[in-house]
């Protein structure tokens, strides 16, 4: 922490020698605008000016250019004119150079706080605090996980309103077998970041497994507020796999398990979901490989297609539509592909491994997909100016079930 006040300190030198620097330029600007309002001749320039023209105006009288009533229109202007420039300007006196010198020093110090305080604030003080602590524990031959986690609980008491405090101290909680510990950690994390799925998930699980891995009352109410905001939520289908696991419900288990593996992102978690498929295909006496092939043939997107009304006049009944899925980076060729006519919309269609265009490319092998729906008067397969489209990002592929549909609409314009 030293080395970082150390650093903002640096950092702030440059901002008070920006206040300090104008002081030092104070005594010359003010010689120099004194002398400029002592050597200022301008009233005696405007009067020579105002005779010149005045002279100018009697010698053109004279010639007969202009009349008397214009003459003295003229001149009267003449006057006004040396009137306005010439009139008394009371200058204000020049202050000293060095006044307002104090007010230099206390803006200084008031930059400063600020800055502190402002850190103290919105800055990552307390982060940091937490990382210095786990070095410091790292790097003591006597470190261990207890005193780690007696050395968090002393900044969950400094930072109770750090949610970085509360997300390190409930794994490790949870590790040690701390199960209240854990929970209280966790809801305290909630208060704070919110009821959001992946934490009303993990509170569930840890409930599920205190309970016996029985679903209470509890667990069933966080269960359902999670799938409410997340359907797909990998933790919560991971518990509700191992309750029908319990309960000899092996084809439901399966089917939990395999929507969480398509959603899970850490790899040995998806390998334990995996095992657990297996073991449950081996209750059911389903061979493995067969199941995995079924397991692929059932995996893909229900996609329900409708053409927008305002661009029905452009498109003909015979015209040829083309609903493709590729993958979420673009860089495989599509992974499904059905073609179908404008006559048969709205209508909808699965795309799954049987519609793949080659073995190496099928839609099983993702866990979402891009959906491009597409009308090409011309049969086209590559997309053609004038042809109308519409498309769908990141549609989750998995198994496929017959209530559900990713709706795609046609409402675009291929330019």
């Amino acid at each position: 922490m030293t080395l970082l006040w150390i650093a903002i300190a640096i950092l702030l030198l440059p901002a008070l020698w920006l206040l300090v620097s104008p002081l030092r330029a104070a005594r010359r600007l003010h010689d120099q605008q004194r002398a400029f309002e002592a050597n200022d001749t301008s009233d005696e320039q405007n009067v020579a000016i105002f005779k010149r023209r005045l002279a100018s105006l009697e010698a053109a009288r004279e010639r007969g250019d202009i009349d008397a009533a214009r003459f003295e229109e003229d001149r009267l202007e003449l006057e006004r004119s040396l009137l306005e420039d010439t009139a008394v300007r009371v200058r204000r006196p020049l202050k000293l150079a060095g006044a307002g010198r104090l007010v230099v020093p206390v803006v200084m110090v008031a930059v400063v706080a600020v800055s502190v305080i402002w850190y103290q604030q919105k800055g990552a003080e307390g982060d940091l605090v937490l990382l210095a602590v786990q070095q410091e524990v790292q790097n003591d031959p006597e470190g261990s996980l207890e005193m780690y986690i007696e050395r968090m609980q002393d900044q969950a008491e400094r930072q109770p309103d750090n949610p970085n405090v509360w997300s390190a101290l409930f794994p490790l909680y949870r590790e040690t077998g701390q199960m209240p510990q854990a929970v209280d950690a966790l809801e305290r994390l909630i208060e704070i970041e919110g009821r959001i799925p992946p934490l009303l998930a993990q509170l569930a699980q840890i409930r599920f497994f205190m309970a016996e891995r029985e679903l209470t009352d509890e667990v069933q109410a966080l269960v359902d507020e999670t799938l409410e905001q997340d359907p797909r939520q990998p933790t919560v289908l991971g518990m509700l796999g191992i309750h029908a696991f319990d309960n000899g419900d092996y084809e439901q288990a399966i089917d939990r398990w395999r929507r969480a593996v398509a959603n899970v992102e850490n790899s040995d978690t998806a390998a334990s979901l995996r095992e657990g498929i297996r073991v449950a295909q081996e209750r059911m006496g389903v061979a493995p490989e067969a199941a995995e092939v079924e397991a692929a043939e059932g995996t893909g997107i229900r996609v329900s297609v409708a053409l927008d009304e305002a661009l029905a006049e452009r498109v003909n009944d015979d015209d040829s539509v083309f609903i493709i899925a590729r993958d979420i980076e673009g860089e495989l060729p599509p992974l499904a592909v059905v073609r179908a006519l404008v006559s048969e919309l709205p209508m909808t269609v699965v795309l799954d491994n049987s519609a793949a265009m080659s073995p190496q490319a099928q839609i099983s092998q993702v866990r979402e997909a891009r959906l491009m729906v597409r009308v090409s008067p011309s049969g086209q397969a590559t997309p053609q100016p004038g042809d109308l489209f519409g498309d769908l990002e990141g549609v989750s592929v998995g198994p496929i079930a017959d209530d559900e549909a990713a709706e795609v609409v046609i409402n675009r314009v291929f330019e």
